[in-house]
């Protein structure tokens, strides 16, 4: 799957998940996708537990992850 066609399976809508980046107008956030692969969870299992994602909606979320973390510099925030 291309990189533009793996974002157009990302959508931002006001009316779902408060604007959050959803899968295909789903409520399932970009960041739930996110924590379950960095929970340890297969694809597999992933997709087994929510039977209307697909793998391309993974790999989707991981693009999208990709793209945000694609900036020319980071500075960092003092607190």
């Amino acid at each position: 799957m291309g990189l533009e066609l793996a974002l157009e399976r990302i959508t931002i809508d006001s009316d779902i998940c408060h604007g959050k980046p959803c899968i295909r107008g789903l409520r399932y956030p970009v960041e739930f996708i996110l924590e379950l692969l960095s929970s340890g969870m297969t694809m597999d299992e992933i997709l087994m537990d929510y039977e209307d994602l697909e793998r391309d909606d993974l790999f989707a979320a991981l693009t999208f992850a990709m793209r945000l973390t694609q900036v020319k510099s980071i500075y960092q925030v003092k607190g």
